[in-house]
């Protein structure tokens, strides 16, 4: 089972409130969840911030053992300081390229379906019709039969 740590919505239409609950992520956003970690209330007076309450060491607890918090359940934590700020998942750091390596002379690897597929230099002298069978198409013998 993986435990989300995700809003589950409350409030009338138009008027949202949030509870940031802990789930199982098979389950509905607003089904059955495990434990309630706190709320939050983005519709407050203009001059107030919204209202977020948070259970920190509940949250601290599942975070340590493994649960995943969704785009915004992460967001709202970061904002309380309670989960480090890291880079997204879905950014992948380049790879450098080794400068120190010796080039190699290899040819590339893809072929076209109309050249033959290179021949190692030390084997045995192919003749063409082996050459087009590796090649994967069907030649007619030299009696006139078709090759399956």
């Amino acid at each position: 089972m993986s435990v989300k740590l995700r809003l589950r919505r409350d409030g009338s239409k138009k008027r949202p409130f949030y509870h940031l609950v802990a789930a199982d992520s098979r389950r509905a956003r607003n089904g059955r969840f495990i434990e309630e970690l706190g709320y939050y209330n983005p519709i407050v007076a203009a001059a107030a911030e919204p209202t977020l309450v948070l259970k920190d060491d509940r949250i601290r607890y599942w975070l340590s053992v493994g649960a995943q918090p969704s785009e915004t359940a992460a967001a709202l934590l970061k904002k309380k300081g309670l989960m480090e700020r890291t880079v997204p998942k879905t950014t992948k750091a380049p790879v450098a390229a080794d400068t120190t390596a010796a080039p190699t002379t290899a040819a590339p690897a893809t072929t076209t379906p109309e050249a033959p597929a290179a021949v190692d230099e030390t084997a045995t002298a192919a003749s063409p019709e082996e050459v087009t069978e590796a090649a994967g198409e069907i030649v007619p013998a030299a009696d006139g039969d078709a090759t399956a």
